[in-house]
């Protein structure tokens, strides 16, 4: 049940923020849909059968798994539910802000974290751009983080569909009044703040690690407000690999054990 409610919300977003794009596109994207979706869309498949097979709900029964066992730092005092929901989703997302931050720090984490990078456009669906074996290392950090905190198993639920929602909406390439932006980015990560973050250029790309909150890159100083070219003509992706049209799903699989660019 847990899955088909995660799969069910993030078809329906992914779907409306698809439709948002068609209609009020922020860019002009480089290259054609057909070009770029099949490989986009063909990654996210075969992470979602990697997982279907593997480690499936893991997150989700690790909560569960936890409060049984009154293992985590929630469980050592008495702590309201409503408050251990809210440092539960809390706590995660500023793990996952950590996370990313190391996987862009960190060489050997850089070589499955570039995948997500070195697509040419921005749109929804770079937001499952990713490569296996960052997902089930992701899974096991996130597992670790749920034993430590002793995360309430509703939250990891409720958390699991906001970062999904968060990071298909982030981004999207969907125009947005700059001043609805520039409000939302107090709160939220929006697709323009988070467009930086895949900017070629070096500084912009070591910035705005958010994908839900933006409080957390104010605050640890990861924040770029603006690119350096601005955001209708910014190039986007990796500069070592702009050459290429589209790399092919069986070239990104094996992009992690080829020679950094």
């Amino acid at each position: 049940m847990e899955t088909l409610i995660r799969l069910s919300a993030a078809l329906g977003i992914f779907v409306s923020m698809v439709g948002w794009e068609w209609l009020r596109p922020r860019r002009t994207l480089t290259y054609p849909r057909l070009q770029r979706w099949p490989i986009n869309l063909g990654l996210a498949l075969l992470n979602m059968l990697v997982i279907r097979f593997s480690i499936g709900s893991v997150a989700y029964l690790s909560a569960v798994k936890a409060q049984q066992l009154d293992w985590g730092l929630l469980h050592i005092g008495h702590i309201p539910y409503e408050l251990a929901i809210l440092i539960t989703v809390l706590t995660l997302d500023i793990a996952i802000y950590g996370q990313h931050i190391l996987m862009h720090k960190w060489p050997l984490l850089w070589r499955l974290h570039q995948v997500h990078h070195t697509d040419l456009d921005f749109d929804a669906t770079t937001a499952v751009r990713f490569h296996p074996f960052e997902i089930l290392l992701s899974l096991v950090y996130k597992v670790v983080c749920i034993f430590l905190l002793g995360a309430e198993p509703l939250a990891v639920i409720a958390f699991e569909i906001i970062l999904n929602g968060a990071a298909t909406f982030n981004h999207s390439n969907v125009a947005i009044p700059e001043k609805v932006d520039h409000l939302l980015r107090y709160i939220l990560v929006t697709p323009d703040m988070h467009r930086i973050h895949h900017s070629t250029v070096p500084s912009e790309t070591d910035s705005n690690y958010g994908f839900w909150i933006s409080c957390w890159d104010r605050l640890f100083k990861t924040y770029t407000a603006n690119p350096q070219q601005a955001q209708l003509v910014m190039p986007i992706g990796l500069a070592g690999y702009r050459h290429n049209k589209a790399l092919s799903l069986l070239k990104l699989l094996a992009l992690p054990f080829k020679r950094l660019q």
